[in-house]
């Protein structure tokens, strides 16, 4: 099976690197090609352009900047004239669940299926191979392609078009707001004198125990920011909640006021770049605490 494999960022390159280890015949492109050309030394190909990748490809996988980036990828009349029919695209990114069901109206027109499927599990979990895989479309359509998505972590269908997308929309906010309680449960520690390591510790097993306890707490009390999954994105993401909760007539107090708090932390303190395990820094920045405890 032929895998275009488009945008080889931080959860990209990984992605990519599991789908040549399992020995899919892969080709990769990335809009700024240096961060593909490490792939070649994997096995991949790396194109020039999206078409070149996308060529005679019976799977193509996106996992680009946002879902107005992907669509730009998908109109461009190179693309759509390089597109085997019959073949299926996957895009992985994360978006609204509206731009999925675009994408795939768009891609059925000219013959081409589509799933939207982002995912969940950030670099650690793209480069295990265990990311959590959420996919909206036709089961008939996820059969054919499972082993491709089994190489990278686990599918789960979780309704139609756009469903995939709705469900990492639901997985961000709570990511966010956990994120949040962390942070406010590790400042606490810290200022008052316990060990916040120990403490996780003594917490495993609970019901306060999460993979955001054990590894972004780990991250916030140690001063480790280096970005795993980026504040902008998160931010990004929290703006895409708040605008399908608008849309079906809800309130997420809770998501609305820790977006808030991402906004200030990317554009205040200039740290779009930085892990989002750092709204830690942004909390104890509201505080009038120095950076680093």
């Amino acid at each position: 099976m032929k895998i275009a494999f488009l945008g080889t960022g931080l959860m990209g390159a990984h992605m990519a690197r599991n789908l040549l280890k399992a020995g899919f015949d892969v080709t990769a492109w990335n809009r700024t090609q240096p961060k593909a050309e490490p792939l070649r030394a994997d096995g991949a190909r790396v194109a020039s352009t999206a078409a070149e990748a996308v060529a005679g490809a019976d799977v193509v996988i996106s996992i680009l900047a946002d879902g107005p980036a992907t669509g730009a990828v998908q109109s461009d009349p190179g693309t759509q004239a390089a597109l085997r029919r019959g073949a299926v695209w996957i895009d992985m990114c994360s978006a609204k669940p509206e731009e999925a069901r675009a994408q795939s109206a768009g891609l059925a027109a000219i013959g081409v299926r589509h799933l939207d499927a982002p995912v969940s599990g950030g670099t650690k979990g793209a480069e295990a191979g265990t990311l959590a895989i959420m996919v909206g479309g036709e089961a008939g359509v996820l059969s054919e392609v499972t082993d491709v998505l089994a190489a990278m972590g686990r599918p789960v269908l979780v309704g139609p078009a756009g469903a995939g997308q709705l469900a990492k929309l639901a997985n961000q906010a709570i990511v966010a707001v956990t994120i949040s309680a962390v942070a406010e449960a590790m400042l606490m520690l810290t200022e008052g004198g316990a060990d916040p390591a120990a403490v996780r510790e003594a917490l495993k097993g609970g019901f306060a125990d999460s993979t955001i306890l054990q590894q972004h707490g780990a991250r916030m009390t140690n001063g480790d920011f280096a970005p795993g999954g980026l504040s902008r994105l998160q931010l990004k993401d929290l703006d895409n909640v708040l605008a399908e909760a608008t849309a079906t007539g809800i309130t997420l107090p809770a998501v609305d006021g820790v977006r808030d708090r991402f906004a200030r932390l990317c554009t205040e303190m200039g740290g779009g770049d930085w892990d989002h395990s750092a709204l830690y820094l942004e909390l104890r920045d509201r505080n009038g605490l120095p950076e680093k405890g």
